[in-house]
């Protein structure tokens, strides 16, 4: 996994929902500089190709099975960036790629999801425009809980239980089909089984739909862990590959023959 700089959430989050596959499964993180989120020039100079797909081929010195960008930059700098991000990753490596953005549309799709409650840490410009592109994918956000912050370090400093009352507030508001808590450094996770639980909506955290996504890659039984909420045990596994880029000498039809 390839993740911001300055995120302290996502590695500890994926570690730990991941735990039940204790020696069936290592997990490897590389970082790309990323200290803050805005509509500048420099803020999205972060998100470079350049240097994601150094990481990336880094990672690949390690020959892991997945390479993933758990980032979440394309919601507001455009989503189609991510199938060229995640396509070149795959073309650089050998190694079959994706993104946190490609599997939350794999992720909607499936799950037939019209109607959308959003939550972030982010900045009413970077909100903004996350809304307009969740807009051409067919999502209509009918409620939204944003900050003024442009972090990108501060947004763990929200607690679990604050994130959790920002989704029982959006749920509140409109009776989504589903609720997106968007961004790898928000601690949207932990709530998700109780919530789903009380509420009968399906939470969608960035962290939990990376490792869901990563694992379908990887062949493992992404049901295993349920416990962690829908995102593990009502999406399926071939959403997730249907989504990803395939480097050239293998395709999605050979890898699915091989691990199901």
């Amino acid at each position: 996994m390839i993740t911001p700089s300055s995120n302290t959430v996502l590695e500890p989050e994926t570690v730990r929902m991941a735990a039940a596959f204790e020696d069936r499964l290592s997990i490897h993180f590389a970082r790309v500089g990323v200290t803050h989120i805005s509509t500048s020039s420099q803020s999205s100079d972060q998100f470079g190709f350049e240097g994601l797909v150094s990481a990336a081929r880094l990672l690949a010195d390690a020959r892991p099975d997945v390479i993933v960008w758990n980032g979440t930059a394309a919601s507001w700098l455009g989503l189609e960036r991510d199938n060229d991000l995640a396509g070149q990753m795959a073309e650089a490596t050998g190694i079959v790629c994706a993104t946190t953005m490609l599997f939350y549309k794999a992720a909607f799709a499936a799950l037939g999801i019209r109607r959308l409650a959003l939550v972030t840490p982010y900045t009413t410009a970077i909100q903004t425009r996350v809304i307009e592109n969740l807009g051409k994918l067919g999502l209509d956000v009918v409620a939204e809980r944003h900050l003024e912050d442009s972090g990108n370090f501060s947004y763990a400093e929200y607690s679990d239980g604050f994130v959790a009352g920002e989704v029982r507030e959006s749920i509140r508001a409109a009776g989504p089909d589903a609720v997106a808590v968007l961004c790898t450094n928000y601690r949207g996770a932990r709530a998700a089984a109780e919530i789903e639980s009380e509420t009968g909506i399906p939470v969608l955290d960035s962290v939990a739909v990376t490792l869901w996504g990563t694992l379908a890659l990887a062949g493992l039984p992404v049901g295993a862990l349920a416990k962690h909420g829908q995102v593990f045990s009502a999406l399926p596994a071939q959403a997730a590959r249907e989504a990803a880029a395939w480097p050239p000498d293998h395709s999605t039809a050979a890898f699915i023959s091989e691990t199901t």
